[in-house]
C-alpha cells in the first residue's frame, strides 16, 4: 500500500504563496499597462506633479487593507455596536435584579463607569499591539496560540453567529410587526427577512469598506436620535410633574429584600446591555493615525453612551411604573404607546434600524477576527486574503454570512445567547489580565497610551465577582459555554501545532484556496509601508 510523505506546514504555505503573487501580477501588469497608455499626457507634466500623481497611483494600486476609519467612523463603530436592541426591549432585566428604581439607575451608571475603566485599558494594548482582531490579537501576542486559539474557536464557532442571528431575528420581527398586528409573525417569514438582511450586508461589507463604514455611521445617528426622542419625550414628562417613580422616597422603595447576588446579576444584566465597547480594536489596522483616534473614539464614546443609557432609562420611569416596565417585552414600544400616540409606530422602526446597524457593525468587525485568524496560521489561509480592487476580506466575509444563516436555520437561538454572553465576558476578563502580565513581563516596552494600574486591576475586581456570581447561579449555561470553548483544544493541536502532516492534506487544501482564490479573485494583503502597526508590534515582539 502506497502511503503519503509528511510535508511540513510552511512547503504548504510556500505554495500558498506563489499562487498569490500570481493573481496579484496578474492584476498589477494590468494596471500597469492601462499607466503606460496614458504616458502621452504625463509627459505634458511637470516633474512635480508627476511625482504625485506616480505616488498616488501606486497607492491606490497596493493590494492591503485601506486606512478608511476616520474619527467620525471610528465612534460610530463604537455606539453603534453598543447600542443595540437591548436597550429599546429589556431593561426590566436591571430593575428586576435591583429591586427598586433608585438602585437600577445607579447600577446603569456604574456599568457604564467599569465599561469605562475596561475600554481604558484596551486603548493601551490598541496602541501597544496595534493589530486587528482586538482580544485576540492582544491574548495571542501575550498568552500564546493556544489561549488566543480557544478564544478564536468560540468567537468564530458561536460567539458571534449566534448574536448577529439574535440581532437578526429582531430586526426581522420588529419589521414584520406592523404587517402582523394582530398575530405573530410566521416563521418562515422572520426567518426569510433576517436571511436577506444578512445577506444583504455582507454584499454591502465585500463591495466596499467606505459603504459598509457609511452605513454605520447613518445608522448609528438613526439610534441616537431615536434614544433623543425618547429623552425629550420623558423630560417633558418630568417637567410636567410626572415623576413620582424618581422620588427618592419612592425610588428606593424595594420589591425585595436587596442581596449581594442579585445586585451582582444587575450589574451583569447592565454589562451585557455595554457590550461592543471593545469592537474598534478588531480594526485597528483600518482605522486612520490610530495611536490618536483609537483613544479618541474610545473618549468620546463611553461618557456619551453612558450619558444616553441612564438619560433613556429617566425617560421611562416618568411615564411607567416599576409594575408597567416589568410586565413589558418591548419597554420603548410600550413607552410609545403610552406617550406618542399616533406615532407610536416610531418605536418599532427605531429598534428596527437600530438593530439594522448592529448587524452591519457585528459583521465589520467579526470579519476582521477572522481575518486576524487565519494570518496568524490558526484558520486557512484563504480566510487572509482579500479582494484585489476592494480591498475588502471576501472569504473571511462569506465565512460569518454562513455561519450566522446556518444558526437562523437551527430555529433555536436563545440558548446559545446565554452560552455566548459567558464566553464574552470571560474573554473580557483574560485579555485585560494580559496587560497587568504585559506589564511586568515587558516594562520597558513603549506603551502610547500607559492607564494606571488601578484602572485593571479595579476592573478585573469587579470582572472576578461577576463571573463569581454567573458560576453559583447558572452553573449548567457557564459549565457548557467552557465546554464550548475547550473543544478548541484537539482542533488546536491537530490543526495548527501538528505540522508534519501528509501530503494529500495539503494538496487538498491548496486547491481549495486557488478555488476559492479565483471565485473571490483574493491575494495575500501586501505590506504597508506606511501603516503604524510594523514599528509598534516589532517592539512588541523585542
Amino acid at each position: 500500500m502506497r502511503t503519503s510523505s509528511p510535508v511540513s506546514s510552511a512547503r504548504y504555505y510556500k505554495c500558498i504563496r506563489r499562487r498569490a503573487t500570481w493573481f496579484s501580477l496578474q492584476y498589477l501588469n494590468g494596471t500597469e499597462g492601462k499607466r503606460k497608455r496614458t504616458g502621452k499626457a504625463e509627459g505634458e507634466m511637470d516633474d512635480k506633479e508627476k511625482r504625485k500623481k506616480d505616488e498616488n497611483a501606486n497607492n491606490d494600486d497596493k493590494v492591503t487593507l485601506k486606512k478608511e476609519i476616520g474619527l467620525l467612523s471610528a465612534c460610530a463603530i463604537i455606539i453603534g455596536n453598543i447600542i443595540g436592541s437591548g436597550i429599546f426591549i429589556s431593561p426590566k432585566g436591571v430593575l428586576e435584579h435591583a429591586g427598586s428604581v433608585g438602585l437600577s439607575l445607579i447600577v446603569w451608571v456604574c456599568g457604564g463607569g467599569i465599561c469605562a475603566l475596561g475600554s481604558l485599558c484596551y486603548a493601551e494594548l490598541g496602541v501597544t499591539i496595534p493589530k486587528s482582531g482586538g482580544d485576540y490579537s492582544y491574548v495571542t501576542e501575550i498568552f500564546g496560540g493556544l489561549v488566543g486559539f480557544l478564544l478564536l474557536w468560540s468567537a468564530v464557532l458561536i460567539m458571534y453567529p449566534t448574536t448577529l442571528a439574535v440581532i437578526a431575528l429582531t430586526f426581522s420581527n420588529y419589521v414584520l410587526q406592523p404587517v402582523f398586528q394582530n398575530c405573530e409573525a410566521p416563521f418562515i417569514a422572520i426567518r426569510l427577512l433576517a436571511t436577506i438582511c444578512v445577506l444583504f450586508l455582507t454584499w454591502v461589507n465585500c463591495s466596499s469598506v467606505r459603504w459598509a463604514t457609511r452605513i454605520q455611521d447613518i445608522f448609528t445617528v438613526g439610534k441616537l436620535l431615536a434614544l433623543v426622542l425618547i429623552i425629550v419625550v420623558g423630560l417633558v414628562q418630568i417637567f410636567k410633574g410626572h415623576y413620582d417613580a424618581l422620588r427618592p422616597s419612592v425610588a428606593f422603595e424595594f420589591s425585595q429584600d436587596p442581596s449581594f447576588g442579585q445586585i451582582a446579576l444587575a450589574f451583569l444584566q447592565a454589562s451585557f446591555a455595554y457590550s461592543g465597547w471593545n469592537f474598534l480594536n478588531y480594526v485597528t489596522e483600518e482605522v486612520v493615525e490610530p495611536r490618536k483616534n483609537l483613544p479618541l473614539a474610545i473618549y468620546i464614546s463611553i461618557p456619551l453612551v453612558t450619558l444616553v443609557y441612564t438619560m433613556t432609562n429617566i425617560a421611562y420611569f416618568s411615564s411607567m411604573t416599576p409594575e408597567e416596565l416589568l410586565t413589558s417585552n418591548a419597554v420603548a414600544v410600550t413607552f410609545g404607546e403610552k406617550l406618542l400616540g399616533m406615532f407610536s409606530w416610531v418605536m418599532p422602526i427605531s429598534v428596527a434600524l437600530s438593530t439594522f446597524g448592529g448587524i452591519n457593525g457585528y459583521l465589520f468587525t467579526s470579519s476582521r477576527l477572522c481575518f486576524s485568524g487565519a494570518r496568524e496560521g490558526h484558520l486557512p489561509h484563504l480566510l487572509a486574503m482579500i479582494h484585489l480592487k476592494n480591498c475588502t476580506p471576501i472569504p473571511a466575509l462569506l465565512v460569518c454570512c454562513l455561519a450566522t444563516v446556518l444558526i437562523l436555520c437551527l430555529g433555536e437561538t436563545h440558548n446559545l445567547i446565554n452560552y455566548v454572553s459567558f464566553i464574552n465576558y470571560l474573554s473580557y476578563g483574560v485579555t485585560i489580565a494580559g496587560l497587568l502580565y504585559l506589564r511586568k513581563k515587558r516594562p520597558n516596552l513603549a506603551r502610547p497610551i500607559k492607564v494606571n494600574l488601578l484602572v485593571p486591576i479595579t476592573y478585573l475586581l469587579f470582572w472576578a465577582v461577576l463571573l463569581f456570581c454567573s458560576l453559583y447561579s447558572e452553573p449548567v449555561v457557564c459549565g457548557l459555554g467552557m465546554v464550548i470553548m475547550l473543544t478548541g483544544v484537539p482542533v488546536y493541536f491537530v490543526g495548527v501545532q501538528w505540522k508534519e502532516k501528509p501530503k494529500w492534506i495539503y494538496i487538498l487544501l491548496e486547491r481549495v484556496t486557488y478555488m476559492g482564490q479565483k471565485l473571490c479573485y483574493v491575494v495575500f494583503p501586501q505590506e504597508d509601508s506606511s501603516s503604524e502597526t510594523e514599528p509598534l508590534t516589532a517592539k512588541a515582539i523585542d
